[in-house]
């Protein structure tokens, strides 16, 4: 039996898949930084003129999702996670290149997102050309106190 990566299909997501983001959210994202965002945040934002949910179909289920903006020629990724059983597979790189794609689609100039200092998610955001612009000192407090840098990037577009 192949334990090869089989294809991620990127599909539009909306309200009606916040359950779902929710879920992801609470099996990827570190607790102990507090980032994942609650559903009426979610669907508030949802409502925006601009904004889009995208979700990841890998190995028939959903895996991943990214939240994100186009407003006034800027592009901003809100959100996005990958269930750790399927990290490593290509599901995050699929939905920043599908992220990205849809920025320049609806006219951004530059992409712009914001991570917590330690995250192994910036060597993704590098191989796909963001550049560190900025660091927030002590922005992410831990519920054991622990303070992390916010850390800002950019891509043009």
């Amino acid at each position: 039996m192949s334990t090869a990566p089989r294809f991620t299909e990127l599909r539009a997501g909306g309200a009606g898949d916040l359950q779902t983001v929710a879920r992801l959210m609470a099996d990827s994202f570190d607790p102990e930084y507090g980032e994942a965002w609650t559903g009426g945040q979610c669907l508030g934002m949802l409502a925006l003129p601009g904004a889009w949910l995208t979700l990841a179909v890998h190995d028939g289920a959903v895996s991943g999702f990214s939240l994100s903006r186009v407003i006034a020629g800027d592009g901003e990724l809100l959100l996005i996670a990958v269930h750790p059983d399927v990290r490593g597979r290509g599901v995050g790189a699929a939905l920043l290149r599908g992220v990205i794609a849809e920025a320049r689609e609806r006219s951004a100039e530059r992409l712009h997102l914001e991570v917590r200092d330690g995250n192994p998610a910036t060597a993704l955001y590098r191989a796909h050309g963001f550049a560190q612009v900025g660091r927030r000192r002590d922005y992410y407090r831990g519920t054991s106190g622990r303070a992390r840098d916010a850390l800002t990037f950019a891509l043009p577009l």
